[in-house]
Order: structure tokens, then sequence, then C-alpha cells
């Protein structure tokens, strides 16, 4: 198929859609011309492995507080209106939509189509359009990238219209500031205006899915890591940032599915994604050698420096921001499963990072006690550096993803739980922090244990060991696992001080019954009854 017959329908569409001038459209364009435009543009530059540098401008991050849901027949009775599901009456969606294809048919536009979700039964179309080369870039690298053929009468399902420098008017636009991200169920499109940055693509897709999946396909959507042993067991890894999601799914022994989105069906566990989004922080080749080394032609670096005099990436700089972050497609994993579509998980480990030292490295969780703890979607960030802060600081979000889940979390929950127990899966929860005191007092948990606590229960060597139940949380610990000290297992016994341990486990408890009294009116018995003791 000719260019010109390949970019003749898309121009088509624009036009239908509402463009007033196609004449500067570029479609389908490679990693190679997209890097080599947005270098000549000013974009961006190369550093010394040949990846593409951006600086996203004044957002490095998503802005949650400005990230809107048309409400409308479709979503009012049941998106779960909160601080991240933010209601807009559909006239300002409409009004937006039509000054952002003015905005852009004055500018030259780079379109792509792609696809969401591995699993082609479940697979859904996309059409972005973006202003700007490197934008595609990403959406190259992070959707699922269609073969010639299905290029051949594409009509997408969803559209995404991405224009940084378009600024909303928030007096007349119904916005909160000049920067939006809109998403409308009825029109399923998704507008992104007065930002560059390239996350809220992401992430505005996977809110979709995790409406889209669970009410229309029975799908659990799923804010997690995967990978599959050679038998073809899948684990599946839930945590916030900074618990170790990428880390231990990225095992050379196992492939990996993905590294951030999947859906679980009745008999697999698929990848939203075609690619990773992998934050840059403080990478080495030694400590994430597979990050590390996809950071070359094709990937996309965004907000890093150089070290100074020369074209290397400087991973220590928080000079931009902390959040840097690389794009890059799983085909640069050398381990990555294709398609990425793995059997039905017979075991999900939920990780936190408990910084105040409280719970098990290890534990086994009823179905009740998974529910809760998902809902729930703890961690506990150690002290920063900000003044007068001195202790652990727990954080709570919704399965492990709260900012992107527009249902109830409690209806994510319940089709876990229906799931486990379908399945016979495995859950357990594994605390990657402090043991033997808090942070401060007692020591981070060794890597190697963890490692070895997780093997350990991949190959079924937990399967036979004696538990005994958590006072407070309920959890079961093994009392013995492989290559694991045994007094690290039950944390009471790790802390010199056992009075100390049980006011602040009481205290932590205190806590998540706390947070949970959002959720409670929308969860059933089973999941209440699986609450700490307090």
């Amino acid at each position: 198929m000719s260019v010109q017959t390949m970019i003749a329908a898309p121009k088509n569409a624009l036009l239908k859609l509402g463009f007033t001038n196609v004449e500067n459209v570029h479609y389908q364009l490679d990693p190679t011309t997209l890097t080599e435009q947005s270098v000549k543009r000013g974009d961006g530059v190369l550093n010394d492995t040949g990846a593409l540098l951006v600086n996203t401008g004044k957002f490095t991050g998503r802005s949650p507080k400005d990230k809107f849901t048309v409400k409308d027949a479709i979503t009012e009775n049941t998106v779960n209106w909160n601080d991240f599901n933010l209601p807009i009456e559909e006239k300002y969606f409409f009004q937006l939509k039509e000054k952002m294809l003015a905005h852009l048919s004055q500018k030259e536009i780079w379109v792509r189509d792609c696809f969401a979700c591995a699993e082609e039964a479940y697979r859904l179309k996309l059409r972005v359009i973006n202003e700007n080369p490197w934008s595609n870039l990403f959406c190259y690298n992070m959707f699922i990238r269609p073969e010639e053929k299905d290029l051949e009468n594409f009509e997408p399902h969803w559209h995404v219209i991405q224009a940084p420098t378009f600024k909303a008017n928030p007096a007349v636009d119904g916005t909160r500031a000049d920067n939006f991200a809109i998403i409308s169920f009825t029109h399923k499109t998704i507008l992104i205006g007065g930002t560059g940055y390239t996350g809220e693509i992401k992430k505005g897709i996977f809110g979709m899915l995790n409406f889209v999946l669970p009410t229309k396909a029975n799908v659990l959507s799923m804010h997690c890591s995967a990978n599959m042993g050679e038998a073809g067991d899948t684990a599946i890894f839930f945590g916030l940032s900074g618990t170790g999601k990428t880390t231990l799914s990225a095992d050379p022994k196992r492939k990996l599915i993905g590294d951030d989105e999947h859906g679980w069906t009745d008999n697999s566990v698929f990848n939203f994604e075609g690619g990773c989004y992998a934050k840059c922080i403080d990478l080495s080749a030694e400590k994430e050698p597979e990050i590390y080394n996809a950071i070359r032609p094709g990937a996309l670096v965004e907000n890093v420096t150089f070290i100074e005099g020369t074209n290397k990436i400087d991973f220590a700089s928080k000079k931009i921001t902390e959040n840097t972050r690389v794009s890059y497609p799983l085909t640069f994993i050398s381990n990555a499963l294709h398609p990425s579509i793995g059997k039905t998980p017979k075991n999900i480990f939920l990780l936190t990072c408990d910084a105040y030292g409280v719970l098990p490295p290890i534990s086994k969780l009823t179905a009740g006690q998974a529910m809760y703890q998902f809902i729930s979607g703890y961690t506990a960030k150690v002290a920063g550096t900000e003044a007068g802060v001195t202790e652990p600081k727990a954080t709570f979000s919704a399965c492990f993803g709260a900012p992107f889940l527009p249902l109830h979390p409690a209806q994510y929950a319940e089709m876990l739980g229906k799931k486990m127990t379908q399945h016979n899966v495995n859950v357990w929860m594994v605390n990657t922090g402090w043991s033997g005191g808090p942070y401060g007092v007692g020591s981070r948990t060794k890597l190697s244990y963890t490692r070895a606590m997780i093997t350990a229960a991949l190959e079924g060597k937990l399967d036979n060991v004696t538990y005994e139940a958590h006072p407070v949380f309920g959890m079961l610990m093994p009392t013995e696992c492989p290559n694991v000290p045994h007094e690290i297992l039950r944390p009471r016994n790790a802390w010199a001080d056992k009075d100390a341990y049980d006011a602040i486990a009481k205290n932590l408890a205190a806590q998540f019954v706390k947070n949970f009294e959002k959720y409670a009116s929308g969860a059933n018995e089973e999941i209440l009854a699986a609450a700490p003791k307090v």
C-alpha cells in the first residue's frame, strides 16, 4: 500500500471529525523519522546512545485536578464521582473539541492508528492526533503497533486529540485551569490540552479501559505488572511507586508480560500496552539493566539533564523533576513475551513498602483479606527532606491505582475476589520495606530475601509450611522460608522493643480503618470482616 493510499483515508476521516485543513498531516511515521523531525524542529536532542531527549514543559507529571469525565447518561450513575473523577458538562466537551480542532487545523499534525489490548477479542482501535512528532513517537512506543494490513479500512473505536500549545479559558470552558484532560464515553474521545506530559495520553486510555472492560466485557482491569514462568504459570504484581513492582517482575527466569496495565479474562492475563514507561531517576546498568539498555534509538526520554560537558544522561539529577521517564517498545526487553498474553494467574503479589516495619515480609491472604488490602492499596513512604518530618507517612491508593479508576473500588475488588476463588489463586502480601523497627531504627528487607520469598511462593515451597496469624492484621505468616532468616518472618519477633511494635501496629491498623470508611458502603460482608483489629 502506497503512502498516498495510506494517508488518504485518515485525511478524509479528519475532515469528517471537524478539521478544516488537512494539508499538513503526517501519518504513521516510523520512529527514525519522528526522531529526526523532533531534532530538526528543536523539540529535542540525542544522547550518546541515540535516544531522543525532550522536555515536556511546564508539566512533568499528570495533573489529577484537571482531569474530567463528561457527566451524561452513560456515566451519571456508574462513575464513582470523587476527587479523581471530576464531572464536566457535555457542552464544555463540545466547545473545547471545536476550539482544539480549529487550533490544530492551522498546524502540522501527526496521526497514528494503533491498538490497546493484546488479546484480540478485547482489542480497541485508537486514532491519536498529536501536535508534535515526539508525542507521536511516545504513542508508537506505548500502544500496540498494527501491521500494514491492519491499517486498511481502519475505523477507530476511540480518538485521542492532544494539543499541548492549546490553552482553555477557564472562565468560559468549564475547566479549573488552562490545561485539561477530558474523556467522553458517549463520544469515545479524549481531549488533552495545555500540557505536554505524555503520561496523560497513556493514563487517559488506561482510565477508559478501566471503565469499558469491567462494565462491557466482564474483564478485570488492573494496575499491575505480570510475568510468566516456563511452565506457563502467570504471576501478577500490584504495588504503588517505590514498592518494587517493576524490579520484582523483572525475573530473568520468567517472561515479562508487561510492567503496568493488564486485563484478566476467564482464561488469560493480557497487556493493554505495547511498551513500557519506566522511571529513570537513579537508573543504573547494575540495578535495572533491561531499562538502562532500552535507552537507545527509538526510545523517548523525558525531562532528564546531561552530565555537564557531555551528552550522557545524569540519571541522579532532579533538576527538572524526580519523575524522569523513558518510553520504549516491549521489543526492547530481551525476555518480553510476544504476544503479551499469559495464562490465568496462579499467584498474586500485593507489594507494599511498609516504613513502619509492622507488616510481615511475606504473608498469605484469605479472599476477604486480599480484597480488603486491594481496596486499601497501602504503602508507607519514608521521611522526606521537609523540615519537621521525621516519621513514615502512610499512603493509601485504592486498587493500587485510585486516580485511574472510574468505578467504585469495591467493584474491582469483588471481581478480583470472584476470579481468585474461581481459579484457586494464591494471594500474597509482600513487604519490601522495614524489619526490626521503623525507618530510622530497623533496616530495609534485603532484596535477595524478598526475591527468595517470591521464588518460594512461585515454586510452591510455602504450600506445606506452618503459618501463624498476625495478631492485628490477620494475614498468615509462614514460620519458615528457604534462604530467608526465620527471625524476620514474624515482624514482632524482629523488634527489640515489643511494646513499641504493638503500639505502632495498632496505630497503623487505625489508619487502615479510617481510610476504609469511605469505601465501606460499597463493600460486602467478607471484605468488611477482613479489617484489622484496632
